[in-house]
């Protein structure tokens, strides 16, 4: 009979493991052999490959933090830990057609902007900027259940001068504040105590603009001032009506008492209606006749001094009206006059 030929398997596993030819080969061991380890990778190269993987893996972890704390990752936060009340705001009304318009933009293509953050104590989180998509999106929750969430970018603002700065600079960004917005942010942020003086808030929150825009700045704060609360359409005053109202606040202390109690008798639900009694407010009134002893006192006005001649009269001023007023007659009131001043 022929002797047996004893077979070796490859890679060193020879010895006792091999199997005679013919024989079935026993089932593998608890732990692979090493035939399936890879080629040529001794126990050192493997350590080393872990402690690389493990290396790269850290280095992406402190990316991430990095990113996330620097504002260049874009984070997904319920919208119930987000305080849109962290800031005053500087925003005083939404119109309700551009709110409309925006939720609609959502509802076809999601936020499409970030809001700003800061994180606070609690897990929670400041809102920044972005009031308005964050209204938005609120509203939406409570009609699809889809919107629980506002994509929002985390910022270190390291004084909240510099998070005041952040949401007045989005906001003339993309919208535009009226010029009451623009003053009631002012005088809050003093309020606040984030500025010392109205001055040096209005310096540093509207650095960019010019000289004549932060002035008038400065005239409708003294607006907010003496009339928030009161108005209620401020942000609806126009410039040149803001202007002289401001004027005529800073000339008469009793007028904005006047406006007060106008607006609380008679309140306006319209802004063109506001806008109309401050203007009344601010009409030239009619001078009235100065008190003279009785034998020279003024006809009343409109009395007919001649036949077809009326005279109405005031404090330094004199009309004459009617058909009798000729060119003949005209001409005799005049010699009246020279004659007066010579």
């Amino acid at each position: 009979m022929a002797k047996r030929k004893r077979l070796t398997l490859p890679m060193g596993l020879g010895g006792d493991d091999g199997f005679e030819a013919g024989e079935t080969q026993p089932a593998l061991a608890q732990e692979p052999p090493a035939l399936f380890a890879p080629l040529g990778a001794p126990p050192i190269a493997r350590v080393a490959g872990d402690s690389a993987a493990v290396a790269a893996l850290e280095d992406i972890a402190r990316e991430m933090t990095l990113a996330r704390e620097s504002g260049r990752l874009v984070l997904s936060l319920p919208l119930d830990i987000i305080d849109e009340a962290y800031l005053v705001r500087d925003r005083v009304h939404a119109d309700p057609e551009e709110l409309e318009a925006l939720m609609a933009s959502m509802r076809q293509r999601g936020q499409q902007v970030p809001i700003e953050v800061t994180a606070l104590p609690g897990g929670r989180y400041g809102l920044i900027s972005g009031w308005r998509r964050l209204t938005a999106l609120r509203r939406l929750s409570r009609q699809d259940a889809q919107f629980t969430t506002a994509l929002a970018i985390l910022r270190r603002p390291d004084t909240a001068a510099t998070a005041y700065l952040a949401m007045v600079e989005e906001n003339e960004l993309r919208v535009g504040l009226s010029y009451y917005e623009r003053a009631r942010i002012i005088l809050r942020t003093v309020e606040q105590g984030v500025f010392p003086d109205t001055q040096t808030a209005l310096a540093r929150l509207f650095a960019p603009a010019s000289k004549a825009k932060r002035s008038k700045i400065g005239s409708f704060s003294r607006i907010v001032h003496a009339l928030d609360g009161v108005l209620r359409f401020p942000n609806h005053i126009p410039e040149r009506l803001g202007l002289s109202l401001s004027r005529a606040l800073d000339q008469d202390t009793g007028l904005a008492v006047a406006i007060a109690d106008s607006l609380e008798a008679d309140p306006a639900l319209q802004p063109h209606r506001e806008i109309e009694r401050l203007e009344a407010f601010l009409a030239p009134k009619k001078p009235q006749a100065a008190a003279l002893p009785s034998a020279t006192r003024l006809p009343p006005n409109g009395t007919e001094e001649l036949p077809g001649l009326f005279v109405e009269t005031g404090l330094g001023y004199m009309t004459f009206r009617g058909p009798r007023l000729t060119a003949h007659l005209q001409m005799q009131i005049i010699g009246l006059l020279n004659q007066l001043r010579e």
